[in-house]
């Protein structure tokens, strides 16, 4: 493992870590104190967690003080690797509505758009696919569908490799879903928002105490939501109740639910031409008008936690997800002489002809889709001391499956187009929508034990390690339609794949907290990726062993401002060790080698008692070190091996601040740098950078507030997400928009 250390890494941890030991010189701190945040506060300290409504407050804090990225409660200066949590009080402030717009928030991660089965939310964080890698309350929630913030009271986001906790996958980190939960006090709570581009939105958020040791909670939203592109619309709404009971002082019961059903109009984006995305106006739709996304998820858990004595805790949760997709997208291609162009039937145009002479062709993409899961985790969490040494040790087990039902359905033909005359409609009645012969139908099984253990050595010096095992097998299969048999493959085999994995992860790191107001870390973790992680597996790919990723990184977390403000930063490397790489006969091995490395900075929290920010900035090296990948044949063959990862881009910066005057007004704003990155690994195609600002203003009070926001101000053509598929195609991100939003509070706080 060779490790560069770029000079601007070496300033980032500079910026934080040498101003902090001037302080450590001077302080006359004794330095056997124990630090206020050694540990994670008791399971047995809170039945209920608290809510506060103050008059003339100066709002929520935007700086979290633990994270739940574990498998409890932990202090985020504990966590030796970099934590990002977007707060309620941020997509609030923000009126982020989404999960991918809460992540705007999260230099290194950058969008994917639909492509295949892949649908709903599509992240890359650090370089690496992320999709199967999104929690709820640290369950795998596999659901293929656009998350909605409604019942959520953060997003966190752990980087780096994380298979420790996290089992399959989290090669570059994973992002959990922190949802809301009953409170000790009642709350009231009615948002309404209304926007340009024909922008309705409505939330609630209701709970109630029943008595001494239970409450209730329940979060609602409905919107009918356009676009400033052309026909894309979503009319969603979902339901998020919740129950939480003391079954005796001991044990806690929590219950929580989801619901959310979308009907929507999918935007698959603008084509690529001449390696590029066409240059037509941002507005315009590539798609047709009766173009439908649907989606119904229901995710429910159960959660039991028994303080068994002073020092050990069991607990027990158990989730079961359903999602459902209808999708009937029909994004445009142009033409070209290698896809679906039998006998020249889709025109091919010469490289930089007009647009007005350039033909697209839609591509059906029709199919029906059901992911269901069911995981259950067993925790025992142990608080011991052995002499002066304390120990923080989670174990527990881990059992889980996925099943997935994929329905395809084909057009009897395809449509033609031009690309710089093109007019969205419906489709035509001739084209049609046919059931596919076959379904393809797949399982996975998961089994896994973990131990993990945070060990405080002294007041100043802790060490964590922990180890897991993970058995993963899946099995998938094609089936006909007409008689419910395993279909064939060409060369006769059953269309019928199974494997099963063994997997070893392990995590360790050093963390020096020389004061209450500085924690460095230098930490290790490892993370594998099955063939089968999306519960799909290809024939040629069936036989693949899992792909391993090793991660390095050191870095400081330090407090200012009276502990009010956090500074981050890190250095990091990420190493695939065995990358899967296709050769000239379309044999895949795992003898590439992927690698990512790079440095964070970050700042989160108070720099006056009015004046908050949350900023991070992320620089990303990322190369294919080794690979077979390639375009063409013998000698003529273009490898692809010293090329970038595609949608890394090498900087990318992101800063919200907000600022509370006069008692009762806030204003704010920020921004959101993405760099230029690469669509393929080839590297010929590529998009800009580009900045998105926004800004806000504020009326508050206790019983309403009144908040105008207008997000991309300086109305910023960009493109949100990107993918390879189809040619090349790009999704814009949402031009200007000024948003009013009300919430009314009322009854006791």
């Amino acid at each position: 493992m060779r490790f560069r250390l770029h000079p601007l890494a070496a300033a980032a941890l500079a910026l934080t870590t040498l101003p902090s030991f001037a302080q450590l010189a001077a302080s006359t701190e004794v330095a056997a104190t124990p630090s206020p945040d050694a540990a994670p506060p008791s399971t047995a300290d809170v039945v209920l967690p608290q809510v506060k409504v103050v008059d003339h407050a100066p709002g929520e804090d935007y700086a979290p003080v633990t994270a739940t990225v574990g498998k409890l409660p932990v202090a985020v200066r504990d966590i030796p690797q970099v934590v990002t949590v977007v707060t309620r009080a941020v997509l609030d402030a923000q009126n982020a509505t989404s999960l991918t717009e809460a992540l705007r928030n999260v230099p290194g991660i950058t969008l994917q758009a639909g492509e295949g089965g892949a649908i709903g939310d599509n992240v890359n964080l650090r370089g690496f696919t992320a999709r199967t890698d999104i929690y709820l309350d640290g369950s795998r929630d596999r659901g293929q569908y656009k998350r909605d913030t409604f019942s959520l009271d953060s997003v966190e986001v752990l980087k780096g490799p994380s298979s420790l906790f996290f089992g399959r996958g989290s090669t570059g980190g994973v992002i959990n879903q922190v949802s809301k939960t009953p409170l000790k006090t009642d709350l009231n709570q009615v948002g309404f928002s209304y926007g340009t581009d024909d922008y309705t939105r409505t939330t609630a958020d209701f709970n109630r105490v029943l008595s001494n040791t239970a409450a209730v909670r329940v979060a609602l939203f409905a919107q009918d939501v356009k676009s400033t592109r052309d026909v894309v619309q979503q009319q969603d709404w979902g339901i998020a109740p919740s129950l939480r009971v003391a079954l005796n002082k001991d044990t806690d019961l929590t219950l929580t639910g989801l619901y959310q059903q979308n009907r929507d109009v999918p935007d698959y984006g603008i084509p690529f031409v001449d390696g590029a995305p066409a240059e037509v106006p941002h507005d315009r739709f590539y798609g047709n008008t009766d173009d439908q996304f649907d989606q119904n998820t229901a995710v429910g858990k159960i959660k039991v936690e028994h303080r068994l004595n002073s020092w050990l805790t069991l607990q027990n949760q158990t989730q079961l997800g359903e999602n459902s997709t209808g999708a009937n997208p029909t994004p445009y291609r142009v033409c070209t002489t290698t896809f679906n162009n039998p006998a020249g039937s889709c025109p091919v145009a010469a490289p930089g002809a007009p647009y007005d002479q350039v033909t697209v062709q839609s591509d059906r993409r029709a199919r029906e889709l059901k992911d269901t899961s069911a995981f259950t985790q067993f925790d025992a969490i142990a608080k011991l001391n052995t002499g002066s040494i304390s120990h923080i040790v989670v174990g527990g087990v881990e059992i889980g499956r996925d099943s997935t039902h994929n329905q395809a359905y084909t057009a009897s033909r395809r449509q033609l187009d031009n690309l710089g005359n093109f007019e969205p409609n419906a489709t035509p009645a001739d084209i049609g929508r046919t059931r596919a012969a076959t379904f393809t139908e797949g399982s996975a099984r998961t089994m896994s034990v973990y131990l993990n253990d945070t060990v405080g050595l002294t007041p100043e010096w802790k060490v964590v390690g922990g180890i897991r095992r993970d058995r993963f097998d899946a099995d998938v299969k094609t089936v006909n339609n007409s008689n419910g048999a395993i279909a064939t493959q060409a060369n006769g085999q059953p269309n019928a794949f199974a494997r099963t994995d063994y997997g070893t992860s392990v995590r360790g790191g050093v963390i020096w907290q020389p004061t209450t107001r500085l924690s460095t870390y230098a930490s290790y973790g490892t993370s594998f990726n099955p063939s089968a992680e999306a519960v799909t597996i290809s024939a040629s790919q069936s036989t693949v062993a899992p792909e391993k990723t090793k991660s390095y990184e050191v870095g400081a977390k330090w407090d200012v401002f009276n502990s009010k403000l956090s500074l981050t930063s890190a250095v990091f490397h990420i190493e695939k060790t065995n990358a899967r790489t296709t050769d000239q006969l379309g044999v895949v091995t795992v003898d590439g080698r992927t690698q990512v490395e790079g440095f964070e900075l970050g700042a989160v929290g108070r720099i006056t008692r009015n004046w908050q920010v949350i900023a991070g900035y992320s620089r990303l090296e990322s190369e294919l070190k080794k690979t077979n990948d390639g375009t063409g044949t013998g000698a003529a063959r273009v490898s692809f091996q010293g090329n970038e990862l595609p949608n890394t881009p090498a900087n990318a910066a992101s800063l919200f601040t907000t600022y509370r005057m006069l008692r009762d007004y806030e204003v704010g704003g920020g921004f959101n740098y993405i760099d230029e990155r690469f669509v393929t690994t080839s590297n010929l195609t590529k998009v800009d950078s580009y900045v998105r600002a926004d800004v806000l203003a504020a009326y508050h009070q206790p019983r309403y507030d009144v908040q105008l926001n207008v997000q991309n101000l300086f109305d910023e053509e960009f493109f949100d997400s990107i993918v390879a598929s189809e040619n090349g195609r790009a999704v814009p991100g949402r031009g200007r928009t000024v948003i009013l939003s009300g919430l009314l509070r009322w009854g006791k706080t």
